[in-house]
């Protein structure tokens, strides 16, 4: 029997409906990055997010066309009954730990969800970000060039910075390709909040 992390129950607790609450965010506000990134791909139509909150990023990508199936990830009940209400975007409540898809995706990406995870979870995420995805990877996280921990809001063990991409290429040794990256300054993109972000395709 698998036992939670503090940090999913962290997030699922009343401050998961305070984030969600806290984060009003306006679709066409993140519009140009993802049309950025999917200029930058071939053939997407599957798009999975994991960790997708209220579903601000995948209402962007399906503002740039109809044709995307679109799935997003969310632990939270309060984030995940806003998310399932969005036409068009098909709603599953579940950590990214215990998530089983039933399909890959063209494309599946994270954004601001890894820097969350338990740490010593991240080997299983990252074995079910390559498995879920049919040819491309986006993550789009804090970066920093070690591990390191961050307070957050008065709290510990619940954010963590780190070399997210380079974790993962390690890993999947040899089996995925940057094609892009990025900075999103706040300065210039205050839509966001000074994250990095890796666009991979699958080479095997």
């Amino acid at each position: 029997m698998r036992y939670k992390t503090e940090q999913e129950l962290f997030w699922e607790s009343e401050f998961g409906n305070e984030y969600t609450t806290r984060n009003q965010v306006l679709p066409e506000q993140r519009q140009p990055f993802f049309a950025q990134v999917l200029q930058k791909t071939y053939g997407v139509r599957t798009i999975c997010e994991l960790g997708a909150n209220r579903g601000h990023n995948l209402q962007a990508i399906a503002s740039l066309s109809s044709n995307f199936e679109l799935t997003g990830v969310e632990l939270n009940h309060a984030a995940f009954s806003e998310l399932k209400t969005i036409t068009g975007i098909q709603a599953i409540q579940s950590s990214i730990q215990e998530f089983e898809a039933n399909k890959k995706f063209d494309l599946l990406f994270t954004s601001g969800v890894l820097i969350h995870i338990n740490p010593d979870d991240l080997p299983i995420i990252y074995r079910k970000i390559y498995d879920s995805s049919s040819r491309y990877i986006l993550i789009n996280e804090y970066y920093n060039p070690q591990p390191v921990e961050i307070n957050y809001r008065g709290h510990t063990g619940k954010l963590f910075k780190r070399d997210f991409a380079s974790d993962l290429i390690e890993y999947h040794q040899g089996k995925l390709l940057v094609i892009d990256y990025g900075f999103l300054w706040q300065q210039i993109h205050p839509t966001w909040d000074n994250t990095t972000w890796f666009l991979m395709e699958k080479v095997v």
